[in-house]
């Protein structure tokens, strides 16, 4: 077993809770404005669908989660209390592409750009009752959405929305990146820039969305940000057994796992953020990028029923399921070679997120059968294992 800490922090300084008996398949997605302004996160599955899972189809899927989730081009988090979230929109985005449906996806990029995109370009994060209530903007949102817009403009011809996805990707490079003894790296936020040591969110990385905004920029800020984030991705699997939800980096490199941005928040935890580091990884057409998406697969293989929260040992810290925990698996038994695995927890995944349909669960099943099964989101996930 690799050590149970990175650099002398112990992961297993975590605070146990007792697991509820209801099982919540729906993820908690997580909050992403500035750690002193985020209010908590809750969530509650809706009511149990008598209906069959979905195909694992990814354009049925996304067709069924624009139909499900959008309205009017707004992503709504019905279990969430109604608002939207930057995330949100960038995921619907990825839907539209994913569907051939440009339609929708002008709706959808209206709607952010009237309603979410500052005057700096960058999308506010939050939005509840007609207005934004956080104008912080979230990295990963703003990264999902460039990489959208340049996927649509080859797509469906525009070149305005390829134009657009270049803009948005070349205010991320200047505001919201910074240079470690790692390399460069991604902060989550606006809030992050001036403090070292950075709060970093290891699932922020994202290989292909570097590649194609470094494509289509032709900003070698984007390869220098594939080589620091795949260092420093590295370190992290090398030194646990699960990548922590949210880390720390240090201006000299030293990397440590942290209880939520900035030691605030929830304990060190492999949770609601962390699975996506295996889906985005697994996606890149880079072998090596693949490797580390399978490193955690002995881990989480230990159980056929996956444990929602798990310490960074694997150990479980509640009962409850998720549909998200189980799309990451399947991510990183396909990037070790087991198709056959990847597409049971696929499905699994599916007909969770059919029970109890949320909002993050239903687009983690899209997303991950989009990023596993075809090339519409410019990844090689079918292939690279």
């Amino acid at each position: 077993m690799r050590r149970a800490a990175l650099l002398g922090i112990a992961a297993g300084a975590v605070v146990v809770t007792a697991g509820a008996a209801v099982l919540a398949v729906g993820a908690l997605s997580s909050d992403h404005g500035p750690p002193e302004t985020a209010p908590d996160t809750t969530s509650t599955p809706l009511p149990a669908s008598d209906a069959e899972a979905p195909k694992l189809d990814a354009a049925e899927l996304a067709t069924s989660f624009l139909d499900d989730w959008v309205d009017d081009g707004r992503v709504v988090r019905h279990d969430e209390g109604g608002d939207t979230v930057s995330e949100g929109q960038a995921y619907g985005l990825f839907a539209a592409v994913i569907a051939d449906d440009e339609k929708r996806f002008d709706e959808i990029w209206t709607w952010t750009e009237d309603e979410l995109v500052r005057s700096d370009g960058l999308m506010a994060w939050r939005w509840e009752d007609g207005k934004v209530v956080d104008d912080e903007p979230a990295s990963d949102a703003d990264l999902d959405a460039a990489r959208a817009l340049v996927l649509a403009g080859d797509r469906f011809g525009r070149d305005d929305l390829r134009q657009a996805g270049v803009d948005l990707a070349t205010v991320i490079a200047d505001r919201m990146t910074v240079v470690t003894e790692r390399g460069r790296i991604l902060l989550p936020g606006l809030w992050a820039a001036d403090r070292e040591p950075y709060a970093y969110n290891p699932s922020y990385a994202s290989p292909v969305a570097y590649e194609i905004l470094g494509g289509a920029t032709g900003d070698p800020r984007w390869a220098e940000l594939q080589a620091g984030s795949a260092a420093v991705t590295t370190e992290i699997l090398g030194a646990t057994d699960l990548p922590p939800d949210w880390a720390q980096i240090h201006s000299d490199g030293l990397i440590e796992p942290m209880p939520g941005p900035l030691g605030e928040g929830d304990p060190v935890q492999y949770a609601f953020d962390a699975p996506r580091l295996m889906l985005r990884y697994a996606e890149s057409c880079t072998p090596s990028d693949v490797s580390l998406a399978a490193m955690p697969l002995e881990t989480l293989d230990r159980e056929k029923e996956l444990s929602s929260r798990l310490d960074l040992g694997g150990g479980p810290l509640v009962s409850e399921q998720s549909a998200f925990g189980y799309t990451a698996r399947a991510a990183s038994a396909q990037a070790a070679g087991d198709d056959d695995a990847a597409t049971a927890d696929l499905e699994r995944a599916a007909q969770l997120s059919a029970e109890y349909p949320t909002y993050y669960g239903a687009a983690w099943v899209m997303l991950s059968t989009a990023m596993l099964t075809d090339d519409t989101l410019g990844g090689c996930g079918t292939s690279a294992s």
